[in-house]
């Protein structure tokens, strides 16, 4: 029998969720759908749920993997409902856990494999730990297994203010590197600085490959964290450094890319490495969610240099979800925004 568990009840249950059509902030509508799984499930019941800059995945330009619940929403936290006759024992029925999810966040029950589930760190509320598993599993993946980040390396963040830039940031200066960060206002530098960003560049009014390549004396950055694309390849190729690796894990800035990216970068012998945390497999993923609960999650609940921080702007009602998207594609967050469901 699988170890795989997923949320799972005995009988099917109506699950609300937020669903949406292609299109506008209006195109919103609730469902109550009835969900039953196999065999080796848990069903759990949630309480807050994280938002993730997906406006593709709002308009319908970016489609969910295959088999993966329609419904907004990559990470969550709640309460274990049901256990599935496959789970391992680690859990049981009325824990807290806190969930990487491929959708169906933004619902009051969602269907979770065991080996996606986090103990909650002593200390932390709920909405606090909604705001944790897909953007410090995100960061601590580019950073880790995707990027090699060494001490010492100079570690370029875009969106340093976003859910993931916010624990690049932490993670970053946990790693002995040194993290540099660009944002579009004073406020958010500030902010990025008191995390730990060695400095911030705001890419509205400074050319921020410049910039960078002033602040390490011309040498350049060795690891560019980037979810922009297009719009910024000519600067980060300008400022990576020697032999430095380049991981593009989202598009805000589009996808075209016109001019000589390849000789540019091939001349410093750069690596650009592409990432996509959600449509990896469940095994990989669960890899994942083992190394950073056993190398990460305690740092939480510690005090000291090395406590970490996850970074919550504004906390919306489910009732005022479009609201909540509103205030997040108009980028003024400083961290994450977290929705609350109804208990």
């Amino acid at each position: 029998m699988t170890s795989t568990v997923v949320l799972w009840n005995a009988q099917p249950v109506k699950h609300k969720g937020k669903y949406f059509n292609k299109g506008s902030f209006d195109n919103w509508w609730e469902k109550k759908k009835k969900y039953s799984s196999g065999g080796s499930a848990t069903h759990s019941w949630l309480s807050p749920s994280a938002l993730q800059l997906l406006r593709t995945g709002r308009q319908g330009q970016y489609d969910p993997p295959p088999g993966a619940s329609n419904i907004l929403g990559l990470e969550a936290s709640g309460h274990v409902a049901e256990l599935g006759p496959g789970c391992q024992g680690h859990w049981k029925i009325g824990d807290t856990a806190m969930a990487l999810l491929p959708g169906g966040g933004q619902a009051q029950y969602v269907t979770v494999p065991e080996g996606l589930l986090m103990p909650i760190p002593e200390g932390l509320t709920l909405l606090q730990a909604a705001a944790i598993p897909e953007a410090w599993l995100t960061a601590f993946q580019l950073l880790h297994l995707v990027g090699n980040v060494q001490a010492g390396d100079y570690v370029l963040i875009h969106a340093g203010l976003s859910g993931v830039g916010t624990a690049a940031i932490q993670l970053t200066r946990m790693a002995g590197a040194i993290p540099l960060v660009t944002a579009g206002s004073q406020q958010k530098l500030q902010m990025a600085e008191k995390l730990g960003a060695a400095a911030g560049f705001n890419y509205k009014e400074e050319d921020f490959s410049e910039a960078t390549l002033k602040f390490t004396k011309g040498a350049g950055v060795n690891l560019i964290l980037d979810c922009i694309g297009g719009s910024y390849w000519e600067k980060n190729v300008n400022c990576l450094a020697l032999d430095g690796r380049w991981v593009l894990y989202g598009l805000m800035g589009g996808g075209d890319i016109n001019g000589p990216l390849f000789s540019k970068l091939l001349f410093k012998r750069g690596s650009l490495i592409t990432s996509l945390l959600r449509s990896r497999d469940n095994k990989y993923k669960q890899m994942l969610v083992n190394a950073f609960t056993e190398q990460i999650l305690p740092h939480f609940s510690t005090e000291g240099p090395q406590r970490l921080l996850p970074v919550l702007d504004r906390i919306y009602p489910v009732t005022e979800i479009q609201e909540a998207h509103k205030y997040m594609e108009a980028n003024k967050n400083l961290g994450k925004i977290v929705l609350e469901l109804p208990q």
